[in-house]
């Protein structure tokens, strides 16, 4: 098929500069990525017959992940504190 509608784990690795430069980087463009994103995800994980914890602890571990990365400026400054 085309190269443009091809899904990314579809491309080769020498194709993917190429493939990203037919991607749209516009705000519409992007935001119709995450959404195409998130469905997917849904699809996947969260909306199917028999699920396990799978989905619900990917976005917690996700989310961990993401709030420890905001505070590590406060978590680094605190780390040699040991009597306080």
């Amino acid at each position: 098929g085309l190269l443009w509608e091809r899904p990314l784990m579809e491309v080769r690795l020498g194709e993917l500069h190429a493939w990203i430069s037919t991607c749209s980087f516009s705000p519409q463009g992007l935001l119709g990525a995450v959404q195409k994103a998130w469905s997917s995800y849904c699809a996947k994980y969260i909306h199917v017959r028999q699920g396990g914890p799978a989905g619900i602890s990917m976005l917690l571990a996700g989310y961990c992940l993401l709030s420890y990365g905001w505070n590590y400026q406060h978590f680094k400054r605190h780390r040699w504190r040991k009597y306080h």
